[in-house]
C-alpha cells in the first residue's frame, strides 16, 4: 500500500480503449472507481475505429504484442465495421473484428461466464450456478472462403500439398444456381484451445463439458473430438481425478439438452460458432450480455479481460444529444476487476487482488441493495428498486466501495 492510501502496482497491465458509449463508461470507471484507490499502471492503446483507421490497424496488433509481454490486459468494447460504419466514419477499408484479431495473435480461447445476482434470476428454473462457455476462436465459418454458383456444374474440394500430390472430394454436381463454402481449422489451435479448456477447468474447479456434431461430421468435428481425447489421456486425467472434476463429451444437440435440465456450475467448450451462439443464449436467460464476463485466455498464459457485450451505439446516439441513459456496466466493471485481481495474482501483491474482490462486491451489493440500471430494473423480482442512469450507477457503487 502507498503512502498515499493507494494501492501500488509493479507491472502495468495493457489498458485497451473502445468506442462509443462504452468509452464514456470506460472513462467513469476509472475516475470513480480505479483511480481513487489504485496507483494504475498501464500501457494504453487506442483501438477506437478512428485510430485503427489512422495507424491501419496497427494498434490492434500492437495492443496484442503488448499483452503477450505483460502478461495482462483489459479492453473496452470496439466496433466491427460494416459498410454502413466505413460511411459514417470515413474509413479507408472494413477492418476486420479487433477481438477476432487478437485471438488469433493470441492464438486464444475465450471464457463467458455470467455474474449471478440475487433479484436477477436465470429463465432456466434448474440453473442454480453460473455457465461458462469456452468458445474455439480460430477458423470455422468465420475465416471461410464462399462461392456463389449461377448455373450447372461440379464443385470439388481439392488439397495440393507442396510436394504436389493432390487429394479431391466431390462437394456436389449442380443443377442450377446455388452456394459453396469451405471452412478449415488447424490441429495446433485446436490444441491450444483444448489445453485451454482443461487448464481453466482446473483451475475453477468444474466439470468440462465439450460438445460437437462428429456423426455427421466424420472427419472435420471428429478431429476435434479425438484432440480433446488425446489431450485428455496423455496429460489431465489423473489431474482431473485429483481435483474432483469430469471431462465429458457429447454431440452437441445431446449437450444443449443435457445444459437445460443441469444445475450449471461447469465450463461447456465449444467450437467457434457454437460457441458465439450458445454465450447470447446463456447471456440473455442469465439476464443480459451486460451481466456477462469475458475472458481471452492464451496457452502461454496471458489473459485480456472485457465485457461481453457491444459499444451500445443506442445508448450512444442519445448520449451525444445530451439526453439522459441508463447503460449498464457491471460487465465493464468487472473486466477491470478482473485484469486488477490477475495483475496482482501474477505479481504477487494481494492487497490488488482484494480491492478487486472489493469492487466486485460493492457492484453486486449495490444492485441487490435495489439500486440498478434500467435494463435490469425490467426484470428483476425484488421489490420497489431504484433506477439509476448510468453514471448515478457508478457513483452508487463507488459510495458502497468506499464504505
Amino acid at each position: 500500500m502507498a503512502t498515499d492510501g493507494k494501492i501500488k502496482m509493479r507491472t502495468p497491465l495493457v489498458e485497451m480503449d473502445g468506442d462509443e458509449m462504452t468509452r464514456i463508461i470506460w472513462q467513469m470507471v476509472k475516475d470513480d472507481l480505479i483511480l481513487p484507490c489504485v496507483d494504475l499502471r498501464t500501457e494504453y492503446f487506442d483501438l477506437g475505429l478512428s485510430h485503427r483507421d489512422e495507424t491501419d490497424d496497427q494498434v490492434t496488433r500492437d495492443a496484442a504484442e503488448a499483452t503477450r509481454r505483460l502478461g495482462v490486459a483489459v479492453k473496452c468494447a470496439t466496433i466491427t465495421p460494416n459498410a454502413q460504419r466505413v460511411e459514417e466514419y470515413g474509413l479507408k477499408r472494413m477492418w476486420k473484428s479487433p477481438n477476432g484479431t487478437i485471438r488469433g495473435l493470441l492464438d486464444g480461447t475465450v471464457f463467458r461466464t455470467p455474474i449471478v445476482v440475487r433479484g436477477i434470476e436465470p429463465q432456466v428454473r434448474s440453473w442454480r450456478r453460473p455457465i461458462t462457455i469456452a468458445r474455439h476462436s480460430y477458423g470455422d465459418v468465420y475465416q471461410n472462403a464462399e462461392l456463389r454458383v449461377d448455373g450447372p456444374g461440379t464443385a470439388e474440394l481439392v488439397f495440393t500439398g507442396d510436394d504436389g500430390t493432390q487429394a479431391r472430394r466431390t462437394i456436389h454436381r449442380f443443377e442450377g444456381p446455388g452456394v459453396i463454402q469451405g471452412m478449415h481449422n488447424l490441429d495446433a489451435s485446436i490444441r491450444s484451445f483444448a489445453t485451454s479448456c482443461f487448464e481453466y477447468a482446473l483451475s475453477a474447479r468444474q466439470d468440462l463439458w465439450f460438445a460437437t456434431k462428429d456423426t455427421i461430421s466424420k472427419t472435420y468435428d471428429h478431429r476435434f473430438k479425438d484432440v480433446f481425447g488425446e489431450i485428455f489421456e496423455d496429460g489431465y486425467r489423473e489431474r482431473f481425478a485429483a481435483a474432483g472434476i469430469e471431462y465429458f463429451y457429447t454431440l452437441i444437440d445431446d449437450a444443449v439438452a443435457r445444459v437445460m435440465r443441469s444445475e450449471g456450475g461447469f465450463v461447456w467448450a465449444c467450437k467457434n460458432y457454437d460457441g458465439d451462439v450458445m454465450s447470447d443464449m446463456l447471456s440473455s436467460a442469465f439476464g443480459s450480455l451486460a451481466m456477462m464476463t469475458s475472458v481471452l485466455a492464451s496457452p502461454q498464459g496471458q489473459f485480456e479481460f472485457e465485457a461481453a457485450h457491444g459499444t451500445v451505439t443506442r445508448h450512444y446516439y442519445r448520449h451525444l444529444k445530451g439526453e439522459t441513459t441508463s447503460t449498464n456496466s457491471v460487465a465493464t466493471i468487472f473486466a477491470w476487476s478482473g485484469a486488477l485481481r490477475k495483475r496482482g495474482e501474477l505479481d504477487g501483491t494481494p492487497e490488488l487482488t482484494a480491492f478487486a474482490d472489493r469492487l466486485e462486491r460493492a457492484t453486486i451489493d449495490t444492485i441487490e441493495g435495489g439500486q440498478m440500471t434500467g435494463d435490469l430494473a425490467r426484470i428483476t423480482s425484488l421489490p420497489n428498486v431504484q433506477t439509476l442512469d448510468t453514471e448515478g450507477f457508478i457513483l452508487a457503487v463507488a459510495k458502497r466501495l468506499r464504505a
